[in-house]
C-alpha cells in the first residue's frame, strides 16, 4: 500500500456523523475518503469523541492525504452515541470492542487497520484478540503495559463525574477528568458508568500469541501508559514508537506519532 509522507493539511472534514445500531445501542460514526481506499478505523479515548481526538488533532486530514478511507466512531457513552447509565453495558471486550467490530460489519468491510488512543487502544487490543481475522494491523497509541496491569482510580473518577457540583470534587485526578468531560460536552453519568464498567485488563497470554502487525506509540513523558518496552517485548514482532517529550495528552497530535503511523502502514504486508 502506498502511503505518502506527512505534510500540513487542514483538519476539516466533509461528512456529517451517521449512526447504526450496535446490539440496540445507537453508535455515531463518520466515514471519510474514497470507499475503494484502504480503510482505517479510529477509536478515541475516555471522555473524548471522534472529532476531538481525531479531527481537531489533524489525524483525519493526515490519513486522508495519505490515500486512506478514514472511519471513526464515538464510543458508547461519548459524543453523539447513545450513553447507557448501566456500567454492565460498558465491558471493554464484551461491549465496546464489539461496537467497533459491528461498525466494520455495518460498513461491509472484510478487514481494516485499527488505531486506538488511550481507552481506544484498550478497546482495540480486546478487538484484536477476539477478532484478529478482521484486522490488517493494530496501532496502540497512548497505552502500553497498563492495558495488561490495569489502571487504578476508577471509583475516584466515577464519583467525581457523578458529583452534583464541581466544588464537591476534592481530588486533582477527579477534577481533571470532570473538567475534560465538561469541555467535550459529555454526559457525565454515562461516563461514570463507562469508567466503572470498562478497563478490563487485556490478557498477557493473548497478546503474546497475537499474529498481526502491531505498532505501539507512547510519549516519553507519559505517566499513564505503562512501559512501552515491556508491551513491545510481549507481542511478537511489535514495533515500539517513543514520542519524544510528550505526555499522555500532548502525544495524540504529535508529528512523530503521525509519521510513525504512516511509515508503519506503508511497510506492513
Amino acid at each position: 500500500m502506498k502511503i505518502v509522507s506527512l505534510s500540513h493539511s487542514p483538519s476539516s472534514m466533509r461528512s456529517a456523523m451517521r449512526s447504526f445500531s450496535s446490539d440496540g445501542v445507537r453508535i455515531a460514526y463518520f466515514d471519510e475518503g474514497p470507499h475503494d481506499a484502504p480503510p482505517i478505523v479510529l477509536v478515541h479515548g475516555f471522555a473524548s469523541n471522534a472529532r476531538v481526538n481525531w479531527v481537531t488533532t489533524g489525524w483525519v486530514a493526515t490519513l486522508l492525504e495519505a490515500g486512506l478511507r478514514v472511519i471513526a466512531l464515538d464510543n458508547r457513552g461519548h459524543g453523539g452515541s447513545e450513553g447507557p447509565h448501566d456500567p454492565a453495558l460498558y465491558g471493554t471486550a464484551t461491549h465496546m470492542a464489539q461496537d467497533v467490530r459491528r461498525l466494520i460489519d455495518h460498513l461491509g468491510l472484510e478487514r481494516a487497520d485499527v488505531m486506538g488512543f488511550s481507552m481506544g487502544a484498550w478497546i482495540a487490543a480486546h478487538l484484536a484478540l477476539a477478532h484478529p481475522e478482521r484486522l490488517r494491523s493494530v496501532i496502540f497509541g497512548g497505552l502500553a503495559w497498563a492495558m495488561v496491569t490495569g489502571l487504578g482510580g476508577q471509583e475516584t473518577i466515577a464519583a467525581a463525574l457523578e458529583a452534583e457540583t464541581d466544588a464537591e470534587v476534592t481530588t486533582a485526578k477527579g477534577r481533571a477528568y470532570r473538567a475534560f468531560a465538561k469541555q467535550t460536552g459529555s454526559d457525565l453519568i454515562a461516563l461514570a458508568a463507562c469508567m466503572r464498567g470498562s478497563r478490563q485488563p487485556v490478557p498477557a497470554e493473548g497478546l503474546a500469541k497475537l499474529d498481526l502487525p502491531v505498532l505501539i506509540a507512547v510519549g516519553t513523558r507519559d505517566e499513564v501508559a505503562g512501559s512501552l518496552e515491556d508491551l513491545a517485548a510481549l507481542i511478537p514482532g511489535a514495533r515500539a514508537l517513543p514520542i519524544p517529550g510528550r505526555d499522555h495528552m500532548l502525544s495524540v497530535g504529535d508529528k512523530v506519532y503521525k509519521q510513525g503511523v504512516l511509515d508503519f502502514l506503508a511497510s506492513r504486508p
